[in-house]
């Protein structure tokens, strides 16, 4: 599927993605990846492995542990070749019961197989919110 249009790889991440990641719709963010995939926050070495695994777990605590998730001031740099795109963003978070919301500056690259995430590195600007 590497005639996949560029489109294709700004919508999967901020559309289909982050939006389920905002919304807490796991199974919105699941069906982003493949079965065996891999996500590796890079900046603590931290990796889930497979989506229905480690992947579904990461978010499962992810959700868990914040009122407020929020993505947004995306910049993507994708290449169709290759069937990857990279994609800086602020993230905002609130943790349960906090009166103030976290602010991160991310920098996740997404290399895809068949239309679908087959390994993500995750770098963060604070603490690994991906345990």
């Amino acid at each position: 599927m590497a005639d996949l249009p560029y489109e294709y790889y700004v919508d999967i991440v901020t559309k289909r993605y982050f939006d389920g990641v905002d919304n807490y719709n796991m199974e919105q963010v699941l069906d982003c990846f493949h079965e065996d995939a891999v996500l590796t926050e890079v900046t603590s070495m931290t990796v889930h492995e497979g989506r229905d695994a480690g992947i579904r777990t990461m978010f499962e605590g992810l959700f868990a542990a914040h009122d407020r998730i929020w993505h947004g001031n995306f910049v993507h740099t994708g290449d169709t070749e290759t069937q990857a795109i990279c994609s800086q963003f602020s993230v905002e978070v609130t943790p349960k019961g906090a009166a103030d919301f976290l602010r991160y500056e991310n920098c996740n690259r997404f290399y895809l197989k068949d239309g679908k995430f087959d390994r993500v590195f995750v770098y963060m600007s604070g603490e690994n919110l991906l345990k």
